[in-house]
């Protein structure tokens, strides 16, 4: 036996061994066992952008909130305009909402918006919110050609319906139409690291992010996630943008910390993503991120902005673990084995059910890579209340 197929074997069945002693057992308590080493091929000679991860305002998170942004699930567009000029100025400090769109996008760009389509129809990046920022991003002079809307998943960006909302001339790329498509890949771009034993042990990085779009601005969602404990900035990017990303989790571990940061920070797509919106129209705050179950999705109307994803992920972090605290639900930091759940219609409907031992952890991670700051007491969070 080739020492590589040893070495597979022996991992997949130690960890199949792991889970299975969780089950048959149960542990007083869990402790997440040591992540093996991930190595990472960046593009080559890309030269780093000042403007890349953590950006202009390291640190910096503003929250804008109008409860009339969202009433009975439907978004309002002039509502969403309102506070997303004024969570701009604010991050800023610019008075011209046209100049605080210019720090970041010039009008030579080729401009990515990193949606989050996962979810839908109950919680997704909202449509409003999407046609907003590209109209932002044309009044600085780029043309409707020169933006790209994508997600990983061809099949969910159409559950989405994204196209009848989208200008005429925006791009929709699904980058790939099913598990073995890695035609939308770039070969040159991964990670590579051995989780469980699995075959293939690379995460390759989208082309669109690679050799097409110069800036990202990335949308993702309020919610939490049944592995990563939030799904957020970081993640949205991360396992958004590489393929072959559900390898790292072999229920109920997961390696999502320190995953995510390590995928953030490989270039490109560290420099390229110079904005993160937040969509907080809606907060999920258990089931994520899939859940349809209405009674587990809030509507608080709320945009989260900064340049610093660590930092915003932070905030999430916060606003999710306040929430599941109120509704007496699990902390997203639980390692108690007699929670978790190997049955996921359970955990959809019940808070006090774990798929995974979470992993929050890796938003601080990520922080520790130079990504951002997660330390609360050095994070500037600003929050306005419109509409009251």
């Amino acid at each position: 036996m080739k020492r590589r197929t040893f070495l597979k074997s022996a991992w997949l069945g130690s960890a199949a061994s792991f889970v299975g002693r969780l089950k048959a057992q149960g542990m007083k308590r869990f402790t997440q066992p040591k992540p093996p080493p991930i190595k990472t091929h960046p593009l080559p000679n890309y030269k780093l952008s000042p403007l890349g991860m953590p950006g202009l305002y390291p640190g910096r998170v503003v929250e804008v909130v109008d409860p009339h942004a969202i009433s009975n699930n439907h978004v309002s567009q002039p509502l969403v305009r309102r506070m997303l000029e004024r969570g701009m100025q604010e991050l800023t400090g610019k008075s011209s909402v046209q100049d605080a769109w210019g720090l970041f996008i010039k009008p030579s760009d080729v401009v990515g918006i990193k949606i989050n389509p996962s979810g839908a129809p109950a919680c997704y990046s909202s449509p409003e919110i999407v046609r907003e920022i590209i109209r932002a991003v044309e009044s600085v002079g780029v043309p409707a050609h020169n933006i790209v809307v994508y997600d990983r998943y061809s099949y969910e960006v159409q559950l989405g319906s994204y196209r009848a909302f989208l200008p005429v001339g925006v791009r929709l790329v699904g980058i790939e139409n099913g598990a073995f498509d890695v035609s939308g890949y770039d070969m040159n771009v991964y990670c590579q690291a051995d989780f469980f034993g699995e075959w293939e042990t690379r995460s390759y990085l989208a082309q669109v992010v690679s050799q097409e779009v110069t800036k990202i601005i990335n949308v993702p969602t309020l919610k939490d996630h049944s592995a990563a404990g939030v799904t957020g900035c970081l993640k949205n990017l991360g396992y958004g943008s590489f393929n072959n990303v559900a390898r790292s989790h072999h229920q109920p571990i997961t390696f999502t910390d320190p995953l995510i940061g390590v995928m953030c920070s490989v270039e490109p797509l560290r420099s390229k993503a110079v904005l993160h919106i937040m969509d907080g129209m809606r907060e999920v705050w258990h089931g994520g991120p899939l859940t349809q179950v209405q009674s587990f999705i809030a509507q608080p109307g709320m945009l989260i902005l900064g340049t610093d994803p660590v930092a915003v992920d932070t905030v999430e972090l916060d606003l999710i673990t306040r929430k599941r605290q109120a509704e007496g639900a699990l902390s997203l930091w639980d390692r108690n084995p007699k929670n978790i759940t190997f049955n996921s219609n359970e955990f959809y409907h019940n808070s006090q059910k774990n798929l995974f031992y979470r992993q929050p952890g890796h938003i601080a991670a990520a922080g520790k890579l130079g990504l951002g700051i997660s330390d609360h007491q050095k994070i500037d969070r600003q929050r306005i209340q419109l509409g009251t």
